[in-house]
């Protein structure tokens, strides 16, 4: 009698592996979404994605407005030096600023855009 030993079976194989979930309209770039209206700070997204059109139609236009208000800001600051009065006119441009770019987060974060006439037809032209 011979003791030959039997090779044990082969272990079943691993059950696959199942694909990541796809990204949930509006999470993917949440990030640079909000860059985009936090001034200066929307040329990451303008230079880090260049491939994604709406986190680049978004940048464009929150540069934009950036523009816009630092020039409102100088002509308040210039009326304000002439007029004593007109330095109020500061709060408003900032509380304006600041309302704008809530307005612009909280639509581009729901997969809106916020468009002003004028300034988003301004904005496309990039």
């Amino acid at each position: 009698m011979s003791n030959t030993s039997v090779p044990p079976p082969p272990a079943p194989p691993a059950p696959p592996v199942a694909p990541p979930p796809p990204p949930v309209a509006g999470q993917r770039n949440t990030g640079m979404l909000v860059l985009s209206y936090l001034g200066l700070l929307a040329l990451i997204p303008l230079i880090v994605e260049k491939n994604d059109r709406e986190v680049q139609w978004h940048a464009k236009h929150g540069l934009v407005l950036t523009g816009l208000f630092l020039v409102a800001w100088v002509a308040v600051s210039i009326l304000s030096y002439m007029i004593p009065f007109f330095f109020l006119l500061h709060s408003l441009v900032w509380l304006a600023w600041i309302v704008v770019s809530i307005l612009g987060i909280v639509k581009a974060v729901n997969g809106q855009r916020f468009l002003i006439p004028g300034i988003s037809d301004f904005a496309d032209k990039f």
